[in-house]
């Protein structure tokens, strides 16, 4: 089993909920830590402490991780799921010290340990200028960047998300000394579930895609989109950079030289830092079986 600890910013876009469930259900990835990243950390942990609890991981100890405490209220589509959820709820170990609990569980791991960053890169950046150490038994997988198409599978590259809102973290990390490996808008946007697909997993029984759901309607009535989330997922970019965890095939995987503007606009440069990106599918509808087993338990 590969060591992952997770960097999250759940709680504002659905994907990272879905993308956490997929994590727990895959038996490739060994989870160590959830740590949070960007805004109201704190929101961001009970969360997915909440999570971790439906799905019985209280070993699994979660990391407020950096922020500035602060989220504007339509950010917060979740609230209405977590309720008056309080850290001291869980079960397992809760921590303040986000970045702390990153250095320790990738420097006490006897295995190199995968960074699945999710969110903007601040808690890992943090990390990084903590103990640069790090970058030695570490590699960072990420769902970060455009390179040639950009969201909705447009033909023009636009700033993505996780990048422009720290630019200068997403820097620290490409300028880290360690192995990257990305899904950026070209793959990780175009991944939905809809139909037959979709209505298996809509209307499982199993807890955790129960409470995956609960969160989403809660979400989308928040967006006010609720019809939305009866007839379809919304874009499940962050499940990509769980597969990339821990395989490729499915993907056409390139080795670029990747820089960034300070708009937060990535491109192909050569004097960029190298990494691996995930430019193209080559199986979009066994990625997509893949992902409605592991959600549903169903195995490989």
């Amino acid at each position: 089993m590969i060591p992952v600890i997770l960097d999250t910013d759940i709680g504002t876009d659905i994907d990272d909920t879905w993308a956490l469930a997929m994590l727990l259900r895959s038996p490739e990835l060994d989870l160590k830590a959830v740590v949070t990243s960007h805004g109201d950390t704190g929101y961001r942990a009970r969360l997915v402490a909440k999570m971790l609890t439906i799905a019985g991981r209280t070993d699994v100890p979660v990391g407020e991780g950096s922020g500035d405490g602060h989220l504007a209220p339509n950010r917060r589509g979740q609230d209405g799921w977590l309720g008056d959820y309080r850290a001291s709820d869980y079960r397992g170990t809760y921590r303040r010290d986000g970045v702390a609990l990153m250095v320790e569980s990738i420097m006490a791991s006897p295995e190199p340990v995968t960074v699945l960053a999710i969110g903007p890169a601040s808690t890992v950046a943090d990390a990084l200028a903590a103990e640069p150490a790090i970058a030695t038994k570490a590699r960072f997988v990420g769902m970060h960047g455009a390179v040639r198409r950009g969201y909705r599978n447009s033909e023009t590259p636009v700033p993505e998300y996780n990048v422009f809102l720290d630019v200068a973290a997403f820097r620290a990390v490409l300028a880290a000394d360690w192995e990257i490996v990305l899904t950026p808008l070209d793959t990780c946007g175009i991944v939905l579930l809809e139909g037959d697909e979709y209505r298996r997993v809509r209307d499982s029984n199993d807890p955790l895609m129960q409470a995956v759901m609960a969160n989403y309607r809660t979400w989308a009535k928040a967006a006010d989109i609720e019809e939305m989330a009866e007839r379809r997922s919304s874009t499940l970019f962050d499940t990509v950079a769980v597969y990339l965890a821990f395989a490729t095939d499915l993907l056409e995987m390139e080795s670029i030289r990747l820089a960034v503007r300070d708009d937060g606009l990535t491109y192909e440069s050569p004097d960029g830092n190298p990494v691996q990106a995930a430019l193209a599918w080559r199986d979009l509808d066994a990625f997509r079986d893949l992902l409605i087993r592991r959600l549903l338990d169903l195995g490989s």
